[in-house]
């Protein structure tokens, strides 16, 4: 049976949670819909942390984005949800979600949301 989408994000255990380093993640498939109009609206989400006792896991990160292709969400909104269900999975030490939607209606927007301090790597 094929995989289907979840808000369930899992973690595993930080092999080197002693150590300050960074995680980039970039994602060019993010759909979900326009609130107002129910077209789709496209994006690039770009998440970089630096972990701390915890790593979200990778898989479950493709089924909790693919969890918003049907839902009704503003582009700022989504941005800042997807950073709080990332810190609420994982408490990592800083993290960055930038939401890179592309043109629609003649606007690009981009939103960029961030928890924590970053440490100097």
């Amino acid at each position: 049976m094929p995989s289907q989408p979840s808000k369930a994000l899992e973690v595993v255990p930080n092999p080197h949670p002693e150590r300050d380093y960074e995680v980039s993640l970039e994602i060019p498939e993010f759909t979900c819909l326009c609130p107002r109009t129910g077209q789709p609206d496209f994006a690039t989400i770009r998440v970089r942390y630096v972990p701390d006792r915890l790593l979200l896991e990778l898989k479950a990160i493709k089924l909790y984005i693919w969890s918003y292709r049907n839902e009704g969400a503003f582009h700022e909104d989504v941005t800042n949800r997807i950073l709080d269900d990332f810190v609420a999975a994982a408490a990592p030490r800083f993290i960055e979600v930038v939401g890179d939607f592309t043109v629609r209606g003649g606007i690009k927007t981009v939103v960029r949301a961030t928890h924590g301090k970053r440490p100097e790597i």
